[in-house]
């Protein structure tokens, strides 16, 4: 069973926007250990490019492209090169998100702040080419 498990996604191709950290860097981790290859989209730069790393001598490719969800052209770029290298798209992640001010009040609202969570949590999974 557990050989059938591991290669449940191979041959796969997925996009894991905001997979330098968090729930996006554990499903970049499951994914290529279940034999996808992955193509992490993330601002952290050298976290992106360490989790790479890990996977040089693995069957599953893994790599980094920086890309801010909020800008159409980054997400594109991502789809552009995702195609380039694998030849398709079979699974797209939308991860990205950012909490904002935690400790926001509405005593203090801040128009910006509120404007850069929509812009990255709801506007950023809806950009595509």
């Amino acid at each position: 069973m557990n050989s059938l498990i591991s290669k449940r996604l191979e041959g796969k191709v997925a996009i894991i926007t905001g997979g330098a950290s968090g729930f996006g860097e554990n499903t970049v981790r499951l994914f290529a250990k279940h034999g996808a290859n992955v193509l992490i989209a993330d601002v952290q730069d050298d976290r992106g490019n360490s989790i790479c790393a890990d996977f040089v001598s693995t069957p599953s490719e893994v790599i980094y492209v920086r890309c801010d969800v909020t800008k159409e052209a980054d997400v594109k770029n991502v789809l552009d090169t995702a195609v380039s290298m694998f030849g398709k798209v079979d699974i797209v992640f939308s991860n990205a998100g950012i909490p904002g001010n935690p400790d926001f009040s509405i005593l203090d609202f801040d128009s910006e702040n509120v404007k850069r969570i929509l812009d990255v949590n709801v506007f950023g999974v809806l950009f595509k080419e």
